[in-house]
């Protein structure tokens, strides 16, 4: 019973989402066709801009299109601004 709550747990933090608005660069990097520049370039627009407010406003980093963030909607939440 242990090991398959154990399982479960692990699992469940595999599939969470990754929120654009707290995740550091080596966390964004976890997101699909995001290299280390980008994640950086995310963190820096985030510092600079403030946080976003929907995961589509992704596409106002440079490096990151439409494209990128279609692919990974399931994967990314931009959740609420920490202060």
């Amino acid at each position: 019973m242990k090991a398959i709550l154990i399982t479960i747990m692990l699992t469940l933090g595999v599939w969470a989402a990754i929120d654009i608005n707290s995740a550091n660069a080596k966390e964004l990097e976890g997101i699909k066709g995001v290299g280390a520049k980008t994640a950086l370039a995310i963190v820096e627009y985030r510092k600079t801009n403030g946080c976003f407010g929907t995961v589509e406003e992704l596409i106002k980093v440079r490096g990151i299109g439409d494209k990128l963030v279609t692919k990974n909607k399931d994967a990314i939440v931009a959740g609420p601004c920490k202060k």
